[in-house]
């Protein structure tokens, strides 16, 4: 079984972008019960994936590569309102990968930076163009970001009162 561990920062100077090549990625979103079943295509590419509930910064991930033209008919016929579409830069940094995504569409403007982990301990020295992060904020979640009509305000989440 694959785990994901992962943090999760806004992005504080995009100037990290500048002369680097993204390429675009579309998410949709098929379903959200005990998982989350998601459909993803960048280039030619195409994979399903399954995530289980976060627990700590970690949660259980299934990824499955599948023919693009069946990628394209879900997104269609069943991802019609939950679609993220945005542009991801890889950023080396120490021994680490930052993906930064560049959001579309509804979400434009928004700018997140996620780094995988081999064990949720694992020190990260983070870089200097990283802003606040949002790990534990679901609103910054890429299934509650598909379910919305813009990005998230940037101040952190309210307690209940």
């Amino acid at each position: 079984m694959a785990k994901e561990i992962e943090r999760k920062f806004l992005v504080a100077d995009v100037s990290v972008l500048d002369g680097r090549r993204g390429f675009s990625i579309v998410q949709g979103y098929l379903a959200k019960e005990s998982m989350s079943v998601r459909v993803r295509t960048f280039g030619h590419q195409a994979f399903l994936t399954l995530k289980g509930p976060t627990c700590g910064i970690s949660r259980d991930e299934f990824e499955y590569p599948i023919p693009f033209e069946d990628a394209l008919a879900l997104l269609e016929s069943y991802c019609v309102t939950k679609i993220i579409r945005k542009k991801r830069y890889l950023i080396p940094h120490d021994d680490l990968v930052f993906e930064v995504d560049v959001f579309e569409g509804k979400l434009a403007g928004l700018i997140i930076a996620e780094v995988e982990l081999a064990c949720e301990t694992q020190p990260v020295n983070l870089p200097p163009w990283i802003g606040r992060e949002v790990t534990g904020d679901s609103r910054f979640g890429n299934f509650s970001l598909a379910r919305v009509d813009a990005p998230p305000l940037f101040q952190p989440a309210r307690s209940p009162s």
